[in-house]
């Protein structure tokens, strides 16, 4: 226990790293004309009130700035992730931000974005979703807000794993009680609905529902445009297991760790299936996406953060 808390106490730490290697690498890119050096004030307009003008950097400078607080930051961002069971897949990989598991991934990636967000004294907040919304913080601006957040994210890395506790009794005849699956859309129906208006929500999710439950994820999404947010969909899959579906050929047992349920086969004799129905899939949720002027990010969690981040800048700076 000990070594684990070790081992995600840096989460601050590292999401510094993710996002200090990352702007290096933006000055020396054609996107240096993004603003990453973050201002806390603003020009003084003529005509407005005096009331909050920073003299004491008009003494420096010679120039009119205005103290710029949290109500007037730029831009308002929800990070919602998705935290049901599915996004424990790889479970053995789970907290270890070398080698992530989808959730790790999700939580290091928000836990970047939140740097760059509190560098630039933006609001944000974070949502935590599965058959409902199991979490929700306001948005705010401040490093203790960041903080708090963060520890959150740290929380969801020491999430226990079915890999760690396996021993739970579900098969076919006694599945979770969670047996039909985590639905999120309704959960992403009242994230529509309580935040505020125009906000940017930066959503994390496999979008990995029941056929029967695809339509309603999609009525979600077009009811968070309908709301007036801007959304960038991150759809966080582990491409070699889960596009490509990549297994040795042997018999293998396959785990829902939504519902527990087991299911013994030889990976070469569904593969053709599999793929062509999660390209349909993918390539449905894409076309949604686009219909609804969402801006759909596939991402792998094998390549790294840098996938996430640029789609974040530039979907920052189309929103100002």
């Amino acid at each position: 226990m000990f070594e684990d808390l070790e081992k995600y106490k840096s989460l601050d730490f590292y999401a510094r790293q993710i996002v200090e290697g990352f702007l290096t690498g933006l000055h020396r890119s054609p996107f240096h004309g993004f603003s990453v050096e973050f201002a806390e004030h603003r020009q003084y307009t003529t005509g407005e009130s005096t009331r909050n003008i920073d003299w004491k950097l008009y003494g420096r400078t010679n120039k009119l700035f205005v103290k710029r607080f949290e109500e007037e930051t730029n831009l308002r961002c929800q990070l919602v992730i998705d935290h049901s069971g599915s996004m424990l897949f790889p479970t053995e990989h789970h907290g270890d931000p070398q080698q992530p598991n989808k959730l790790t991934f999700a939580c290091y990636a928000a836990a970047a974005i939140s740097e760059l967000l509190v560098r630039q004294r933006d609001a944000f907040g974070l949502s935590l979703l599965s058959n409902g919304i199991d979490l929700q913080t306001d948005c705010r601006s401040s490093r203790v807000h960041h903080q708090y957040l963060l520890s959150l994210l740290e929380k969801e890395l020491l999430k226990p794993t079915p890999d760690k506790h396996n021993n739970r009794g579900w098969n076919n005849d006694n599945p979770n009680p969670n047996a039909n699956g985590t639905q999120i859309s309704e959960a992403l129906h009242l994230t529509a609905e309580q935040l505020h208006k125009r906000s940017l929500v930066v959503i994390f999710t496999d979008a990995l529902v029941k056929p029967d439950d695809h339509d309603p994820l999609m009525d979600a999404l077009r009811h968070l445009r309908h709301c007036k947010h801007e959304v960038i969909l991150f759809h966080t899959l582990h491409h070699g297991h889960e596009i490509l579906f990549d297994y040795p050929n042997r018999p293998t047992e396959f785990i829902d760790l939504e519902t527990g349920r087991r299911l013994k086969v030889n990976p070469s004799e569904v593969a053709d299936k599999y793929r062509q129905q999660m390209a349909i899939q993918t390539a449905d949720i894409k076309q949604h996406a686009i219909r609804y002027r969402i801006d759909y990010q596939p991402v792998d969690i094998a390549m790294g953060f840098d996938q996430v981040m640029l789609p974040y800048l530039l979907k920052r700076s189309r929103h100002q």
